[in-house]
């Protein structure tokens, strides 16, 4: 399996896409501000995540990027389980005043139990969306405007985690009035569009690499990619 350079880069982006993801939902119950804006500290590893997403997209096809987003689902469901057991594990505070108490603990993860929790439903609804708007943009467009397909389908997916993620994680838990769940979740959705366009070199750039590195084999797996989007459309 590892002789192959295509199995090589598919084990590096699914390794990097499910622990940008999994870190995203431990770290979301911080609150930070940007300028006079304020976000989750959460949307940091995203980049990561619509990067490895169009890679995915392109090259790997609908299936693998919808097989990973469960994948990862079922991963941070695991995640939320061992913080639940680590919350649950009575703290010895007593070698060192260093170390948190189950306040501070509970505190800093017990928040990140309904974020995660809104994030496995939000994460794979909007992958789901992502994926076929990706490919009806491509369709469309015959292969071409790589931006059109990478930065519409963030447009039209992350508006639906945005609100997900903060209604489940923040607004059901009664952190956030129901202003703030609209305001902060507006803003999120703005900074990760604006994220996303500013990724529009960088995804060029990271075509060119892959490309590169897997040489004649980056076209057959764009074409297979692309006979199994078109095989799929005409069975449903």
């Amino acid at each position: 399996m590892l002789d192959s350079r295509k199995n090589i880069l598919f084990l590096v982006l699914a390794a990097f896409f499910i622990t940008n993801a999994i870190v995203a939902e431990l770290i979301s119950n911080k609150l930070i501000d940007i300028g006079p804006f304020t976000v989750i500290v959460g949307i940091v590893p995203w980049p990561i995540v619509f990067l490895c997403t169009d890679i995915i997209n392109e090259f790997y096809g609908k299936k693998a990027v919808r097989k990973l987003s469960i994948i990862t689902s079922c991963v941070i469901a695991y995640a939320f389980i061992i913080v639940f057991i680590a919350m649950s594990i009575k703290a010895n505070t007593s070698i060192s005043d260093k170390t948190a108490t189950d306040a501070e603990f509970t505190k800093v993860f017990g928040q990140s139990l309904w974020v995660i929790a809104g994030s496995i439903t939000a994460f794979i609804t909007s992958q789901i969306l992502d994926v076929y708007v990706f490919w009806f943009i491509r369709n469309k467009t015959g292969g071409k405007m790589i931006w059109l397909r990478s930065t519409g389908s963030t447009v039209i997916s992350q508006l639906i985690d945005s609100y997900v993620v903060l209604g489940i994680g923040f607004l059901l838990p009664g952190i956030f009035t129901f202003e703030q769940f609209l305001v902060i979740g507006l803003t999120n959705y703005a900074f990760k569009l604006i994220i996303a366009v500013g990724l529009t070199p960088f995804i060029y750039l990271f075509h060119a690499i892959v490309k590169r590195y897997l040489g004649t084999e980056s076209n057959e797996l764009v074409k297979h990619s692309a006979e199994e989007s078109l095989h799929h459309k005409v069975e449903n």
